[in-house]
């Protein structure tokens, strides 16, 4: 199917090119969805799966395999190319020809949701590998781009936001997208502020940004609705929601995600007994219960694949998360920009602030999963302004649970919290013997898997993804790993 045609069918088709139509035919009409629906399986699908296991939100299922590595905290260059390939290939290369189509014609606010795409997905390669070819990245002739150091390529991305902010208006019209749909570029506005808020913020432990966050703050124009890519997905194959339709569609081939022990273990607390004295009211939203109508989580590094006791062997004892075809594929929740600002008021401005700012991301996370409860969270979990990121960094954690895993990574790496406590996966299982002692999990605390790669170690999350091998196979200019251990710059 052509991607020239205007059909929701032909733009849900990622296996069909994005750049397919010739040259002087292709408009930002054409591209905008296509590089849309990519950045959607992508982001949604792909690095929602790896990076869940990262935070442990995840666990493999019982009897299958295909996951099992990234339990234990592993990255090959070889699994990390498809994301970097169809994040520059499909979407930032779809992004650089909708600015150059739109500055032509003065649409500026097409233009604008270019640049924001463009940017996000940048965001995601620098967030997930450190170092990567930017500046030097678009030139076809050049075949070994230097790597650009992450700290300098967000510097650009926020100048390169804030000069399509400055050249487009409110009412400017924009090209066909999924993202807003028959929206002007109010709404575009909007997403590109929350997007350098997040850039900002993310970046402020390490330079000093405070009054860009300040003029950022004081415009007040931030989305007053999550920002999903929804609305356009069917239940047909290649058409379904990204994450639905890799584990959960008819048409799957394979199951492979389950629960978590240490997700479950902190938003459903039981006592010796094993009766809830604690359930996140948001639990049931994210995840399932299982065949006998409890939640049970998997424990990191451990497949059980010739158990049969609990029904482990035919998978119906653990709990799943919750999917659905039309399931939305969140970039930004209006819940992390409140958190966003909540850390900024906890470092530059007033306790009072930062704490209303926490509640109000919990609350806006309570309307994103549907339920209503916030109350009982604030309580369970109450702000603490003078440990502001041990408080906010396992509230997003809790609140990314069934929404962003890739941003929850993200966020675990830079603020420390959840971090990691004595108990370790030998504590919780073993493969051997077939034992499961969930009751040893202590509530808020990351684990180190069974079998946890050993260039990660215990007590460590995976700190970046290996430089992806078609990156760096036939460039000259590609660095030297650092490790998996190495943080990426706004995590030093």
């Amino acid at each position: 199917m052509g991607l020239g045609l205007t059909s929701c069918d032909n733009y849900l088709d990622i296996n069909q090119d994005p750049n397919s139509p010739a040259e002087e035919n292709m408009t930002a009409e054409i591209l905008m969805p296509a590089a849309e629906v990519n950045l959607a399986y992508t982001y949604g699908d792909v690095l929602r799966i790896f990076t869940g296991f990262y935070v442990q939100y995840y666990g493999q299922m019982t009897g299958t395999s295909n996951y099992l590595d990234m339990t234990n905290f592993t990255m090959s260059t070889t699994r990390s190319q498809g994301s970097y390939a169809q994040l520059n290939d499909r979407v930032i290369k779809s992004a650089e020809t909708i600015r150059t189509l739109s500055a032509e014609k003065e649409e500026w606010g097409s233009y604008l949701a270019a640049t924001v795409l463009r940017a996000f997905a940048y965001q995601i390669l620098v967030d997930a590998y450190g170092e990567i070819p930017y500046s030097e990245a678009q030139s076809i002739s050049n075949v070994a781009p230097k790597y650009d150091d992450g700290q300098d390529i967000y510097t650009d991305l926020i100048a390169t936001l804030d000069e399509a902010l400055d050249k487009v208006q409110p009412t400017d019209k924009v090209a066909t997208n999924f993202t807003f749909a028959g929206e002007s570029a109010a709404s575009w506005i909007q997403f590109a502020n929350a997007l350098k808020l997040r850039l900002l913020v993310r970046e402020s432990g390490v330079t000093d940004v405070k009054s860009q966050i300040a003029a950022l703050i004081a415009e007040d124009n931030f989305p007053t609705a999550d920002i999903t890519i929804e609305g356009c997905w069917k239940n047909e194959q290649y058409q379904a929601s990204p994450f639905y339709s890799e584990e959960f569609s008819n048409w799957a081939t394979q199951k492979n995600v389950v629960a978590n022990v240490a997700i479950i273990g902190t938003m459903q607390q039981l006592d010796s007994n094993g009766n809830p004295v604690y359930e996140d009211p948001r639990l049931g939203a994210f995840f399932t219960t299982n065949t006998s109508g409890e939640f049970t989580g998997s424990v990191s590094g451990t497949n059980f694949a010739t158990a049969t006791d609990k029904d482990w062997g035919v998978g119906t004892y653990w709990s799943r998360p919750v999917a659905s075809y039309d399931m939305p594929v969140y970039l930004i929740t209006v819940a992390e920009t409140e958190f966003l600002l909540a850390e900024y008021e906890a470092r530059y401005g007033s306790a009072a602030n930062a704490q209303a700012h926490y509640e109000a991301a919990i609350e806006a996370s309570c309307e994103t999963a549907g339920v209503s409860g916030a109350a009982d969270i604030i309580a369970q979990f109450p702000y603490d302004n003078a440990n502001y990121k041990q408080s906010i960094g396992l509230a997003k954690w809790l609140a990314l649970a069934g929404v962003n895993s890739f941003e929850s990574w993200c966020e675990v790496r830079r603020l420390g919290y959840p971090t990691f406590g004595t108990v370790t996966a030998a504590n919780l299982a073993d493969d051997a013997a077939h034992s499961y002692t969930p009751e040893n999990y202590v509530p808020g605390t990351l684990y180190t898997p069974l079998h946890v790669y050993n260039e990660v170690g215990p007590n460590q999350i995976l700190a970046r993804f290996p430089y992806p091998l078609n990156s760096t196979s036939t460039n000259s200019n590609s660095p030297t790993f650092p490790g998996y251990k190495a943080p990426i710059f706004w995590a030093k």
